[in-house]
Formats: C-alpha cells, structure tokens, sequence
C-alpha cells in the first residue's frame, strides 16, 4: 500500500490533514472517503454536497453514472464501493432496495464498509431488518431519513434525522455533517428516525390535501388564489402548503417540488401500516392515504404538489 498526506476544507471551512491509503488501482481507502449508493433527485444533490465538504466521494447507482455528482468517482458496483469506504450512505426508493444493497454489501469481497447510513424513507421494520443484517457483519447501521425537499438539499437546510447507537453516531458525524447543515439525533436504535420521518411525511401530505380541498372550495366562491393564500400565511391556517407548496409550485404551475406522489403515497402507506402495528388511532391516516393512492393511480410519476389540480377536477 501507499500513503499520502493531504489537506482538504471541511464543511466548517477549518483545513483538515489526513492520511490517504491508496490500493493498487489508485483507488482512496481512507477514514475521509464516503462511499454513495443511489442518485436519485435526493441522492445525486446529497453526494455533490458531500463532495463540496471536502470528502472524496465514490458512487454507484443502478442505471448508472449519469447523475453522479462532479468531482465523485463512479464505479459499476456496490461491491465496489464497499471494498473502498469505510463510511456508505445510502438514497433509495424503499425497503427492499435497501435489503438489497445490504446483502450485496456483506457479500462484496474484501469490503472495508464499517458504517451505513441510510437517508432513505423505508419504515421503521425494515430499518430495524437492515441493522440486524448488518450487524451480523460486523456493519453499523444509522437510520438517517432527509426531510426538505431536493431545494433544501441543494441549500444545505434539509433536516437529516438520525437514530442508531452511540458508536455508530459518533462514527458517522462527519459524514452528517456533509450531507446538511440541519442534523438532529432523535434516538439510540434504528427504526426511530423512521417513525419521525413518517410522522413527519403523514402531515405533509394530510395538509397539502386538505389545503388543496379548501383553496378549491375558495375558488368555487370567487376568491383569488394568491388572495388566499396571503391571509392564510397570516392566520391559523397557515402551514408549509400555503406558505411552500402552493406559492411556489401551484400559484405559479411549476409543479416541480422534486417528490413524486407514488413515493409519497409510499411513504403514506408505511406511516398506516406502521401505526397498525402499534394499534395506534389512523382515522385522519386512513382518509388522507385514500386520496394520495388514487391519485397515484391517476397519474402515477407526477409530482407531488400536483394533487392540487388532482383534487379541485381541473
């Protein structure tokens, strides 16, 4: 092996030296490398603003380097990248992916992962799965759901909520800090930020529903939509539909929040089936689910904020 001593700026700006072991291939096998499977609209921004922290980052994603971020190294397998990192944070569409990538990473050969972190939504069950499969590798998990959109990925205020054991967490800190400038640890094993981030992701939906119904039933009686939307920013009724959403998305017929409703609708039926577990009330749940999956069936891709349209016939 080969060493060499190099200087990076950190995402706090300081100078950080550091020791890069470099394998045969030139590939970097050092603690500051962060290893990026999945590029999706949320996945491909969080692995440019890891590259922006300084840290050299190695990607994959199944339909290949299109979206991986300049300055990153893309590379045709997870196998791959798991022989190169020891730090892996994953973007993925749902639990079994994830299962997936899991088993591909503990059957790489030589892999020097130590730690994942998943920002995927895939549910507290499959979080707590994917921890014990990977605890049987000797791999620490870190549950870690995003929430913001792709717009606060890019500016660095998503809020990354995270849950996993102290040593993982101290482990991965770094690593977080890359990925937002917004992190809160919000409990001690996997399965906990996911229960955040459905609970957080039921509301979002419930209100750009009921949003949609009552700037519907407002135009129906004559009022201005940016009307509307004013004095509601100024009342009760003012959420991140009115003040987010709807100027920003609706108002204008952009539409382009960067969510599509098939994973909110996703993320609605996690949030259900994961309150049946614990035999929690879901009345609310139970109706805002039936209108993201009929709308997901309607026009299924299309971004999220266009229920508005979905929901007022237009």
């Amino acid at each position: 092996m080969k060493f060499r001593r190099v200087a990076f700026s950190s995402a706090a700006g300081r100078v950080v030296e550091e020791t890069r072991e470099i394998d045969g291939s030139g590939g970097e096998l050092r603690a500051g490398s962060v290893g990026f499977v999945g590029l999706g609209n949320m996945g491909s921004v969080l692995a440019g603003n890891l590259v922006g922290a300084g840290r050299a980052v190695v990607t994959h994603d199944a339909l290949g380097a299109g979206r991986s971020p300049e300055g990153a190294v893309h590379v045709p397998g997870v196998a791959e990248v798991a022989h190169r990192v020891r730090v892996l944070v994953l973007s993925l569409p749902d639990g079994a992916a994830t299962e997936q990538v899991a088993h591909e990473i503990l059957a790489a050969p030589c892999r020097r992962v130590r730690y994942v972190v998943d920002t995927s939504t895939v549910g507290p069950a499959a979080a707590r799965t994917v921890a014990g499969l990977l605890a049987e590798g000797g791999i620490g998990y870190v549950d870690a759901p995003v929430s913001g959109g792709v717009a606060g990925a890019r500016a660095r205020t998503l809020t990354v909520m995270y849950a996993g054991d102290d040593e993982a967490c101290d482990a991965v800190e770094g690593v977080l800090a890359g990925l937002s400038d917004r992190r809160r640890r919000v409990g001690d094993r996997p399965g906990m930020a996911q229960a955040l981030k459905l609970a957080n992701n039921f509301l979002s939906a419930t209100t750009l529903a009921a949003t949609s119904e009552a700037v519907a039933f407002g135009l129906a009686a004559g009022l201005d939509m940016a009307t509307m939307l004013d004095v509601l920013n100024e009342s009760s009724g003012r959420s991140a539909a009115t003040s987010d959403k709807f100027p920003a998305h609706v108002l204008t017929g952009r539409y382009s929040a960067g969510f599509a409703n098939s994973l909110m609708d996703k993320d609605v039926r996690l949030y259900l089936r994961a309150v049946g577990e614990q035999g929690g009330p879901a009345a609310i749940g139970e109706a805002a689910g039936a209108v993201w999956e009929r709308f997901a069936r309607a026009e299924p891709g299309a971004d999220f904020t266009r229920i508005f349209p979905f929901v007022d016939g237009s």
